[in-house]
């Protein structure tokens, strides 16, 4: 168990650095769903994400963020599983991780959630990006990690 709060740490100490930077994600989206000419769809999937920055990413900062994006995205599912093999789990526990296994699917639809009190990362963004392009993406992250925290301190 201590080594899964460890690893947590370490992801949302990782999570705090993307946050910082936040403004160069959703950049790095505008300019690959341009180069996509793919800006009417909202950012739904993280294999959308994954797809826009190795077919559509011309910029090494660009490229520098979405790897973060899915690199924080790849640790919380390894840390999943390392959930599931430490501990059986009850009914509370197993919720929380398969919640967690299927907002990090990588087809899984963002589209639907966002984030709440007290995380902000949607009121950073304008009222159009929050309410259709990249609320639920942005939101994908803090939601994960709250019920990562909540399945650990359970």
């Amino acid at each position: 168990m201590n080594e899964i709060v460890k690893d947590l740490t370490k992801i949302e100490q990782n999570y705090k650095l993307f946050q910082q930077q936040q403004f160069s994600f959703i950049r790095a989206l505008e300019h690959t769903r341009k180069e996509a000419h793919d800006t009417f769809r909202p950012v739904s999937s993280i294999i959308q994400v994954e797809c826009y920055k190795d077919h559509h990413c011309y910029n090494s900062t660009d490229r520098r963020i979405l790897n973060m994006f899915i690199s924080l995205c790849n640790d919380l599912r390894h840390l999943c599983h390392k959930m599931e093999t430490v501990h059986p789990g009850d009914s509370v526990t197993n919720g929380l991780l398969e919640k967690c296994k299927v907002l990090l699917n990588d087809s899984n639809d963002l589209t639907a959630i966002r984030a709440t009190y007290p995380h902000a990362v949607v009121n950073y963004l304008s009222l159009e990006e929050a309410r259709h392009r990249y609320g639920g993406v942005v939101s994908l992250l803090p939601i994960v990690i709250d019920s990562i925290w909540e399945w650990v301190t359970y």
